[in-house]
Formats: C-alpha cells, sequence, structure tokens
C-alpha cells in the first residue's frame, strides 16, 4: 500500500515555471501563446496606471503566486490581477481582489469549462470580488464574474469598455486594447 504525500507551499517554491497548488497536488500551468500574452500585458499596463492614479493596490503579472488557504487549493497563479496586500519576496498573502484569467488554444470544451468554473468559484471562496474570463476568439470577449452574483456575467465585446466593480471603483479598459494590431504606431 502506496501512501500519497500532499505537495505543501514549500515545494511549490521549488517550481520552475507557472503552476498551482489544487487538491494536494502540482498543477503546472504550459506557457501561453502570444496573443493572449499579450491581452494580459495590456491588462497589467492599465492596472498600473489605475494603481498610480488612485495609489492603491499594485498590477500583478503572471507567474505570480497568490496563497489561499481553502480545502482543495492552496495558491492561484492568475494571468493578471490586483492586489492589496503587503508584497515582499514571498507568494502573495490571500487572494487578489481582482483576476485575470486570458484562454489559451487549451482552455475550451466541456472538460475546461468546468475547470474555468471551478476556479472561478475558488476565487470567490478565497475573497477576490471580481474574475474576468478573457476570450479572444470569442464575440464575448470579456466576461466579468463578480463575486455577488457569480452566475450572472456582464459580457462586452470589441468597441466597448470593460470594468470590474466593485473591486476597482472607476477603472476601465478599452475592450480593442486587448488585441494585438500590426503596424500599430
Amino acid at each position: 500500500m502506496s501512501t500519497k504525500v500532499e505537495a505543501t507551499i514549500e515545494d511549490l517554491y521549488k517550481v520552475e515555471g507557472k503552476a498551482e497548488l489544487v487538491n494536494g497536488e502540482i498543477v503546472y500551468m504550459s506557457p501561453t501563446g502570444g496573443l493572449p500574452h499579450y491581452a494580459a500585458q495590456q491588462i497589467i499596463i492599465s492596472l498600473s496606471l489605475y494603481r498610480k492614479a488612485t495609489g492603491r493596490g499594485v498590477a500583478i503579472g503572471d507567474n505570480t503566486a497568490f496563497v489561499v488557504n481553502l480545502p482543495h487549493r492552496k495558491s492561484f497563479s492568475p494571468d493578471a490581477a490586483f492586489y492589496l496586500g503587503k508584497l515582499t519576496m514571498k507568494f502573495s498573502d490571500g487572494a487578489p481582489i481582482f483576476a485575470v484569467e486570458v484562454r489559451s488554444e487549451g482552455d475550451y470544451g466541456a472538460r475546461a469549462e468546468r475547470q474555468i468554473a471551478a476556479k472561478r468559484d475558488d476565487y470567490f471562496a478565497a475573497g477576490t470580488l471580481v474574475v474576468w474570463d478573457v476570450d479572444l476568439l470569442s464575440d464575448d470577449v470579456v466576461k466579468v464574474y463578480r463575486a455577488r452574483e457569480p452566475q450572472t456575467p456582464t459580457v462586452y465585446r470589441r468597441g466597448e469598455l470593460a470594468e470590474a466593480e466593485p473591486a476597482l471603483p472607476g477603472w476601465t479598459m478599452p475592450v480593442d486594447d486587448l488585441f494585438f494590431k500590426e503596424n500599430e504606431s
């Protein structure tokens, strides 16, 4: 009989690359493509400008871990986030108030939809107020889910301004900014 040893946050510190700690296991996350990375980067830039304007919180980029204490999840590593806690050299303590998940090629199909919904539920259980599901291949580019109404997203399309109320009062971002434009000057 073998006994499975659950992975810990200390084990997560030893991982090279992006990973999360879920159900006692290290869950590795593959690198993303250029377009999803570009979208996440644009969100981080916009969040950084919001932080400078308000003097509140910090914009967090990809591959940063947030340590949480849920029964089956001990960390998150969103594609972009906004965090109110204290930054240290260690993983951030607690969930961000705003988290962004940008879909990559492998994030489609029934199984992926279930995993995305479960992760979103975990964000809310950990204290995140707003989660963006960004889908560059859909007409419904940004779906804004809120902890107070987790099953009723607000949908934003090209040409519209997306928001993250109540987590980021007054912040908006043009959906069009998520898309790379050739020869942009």
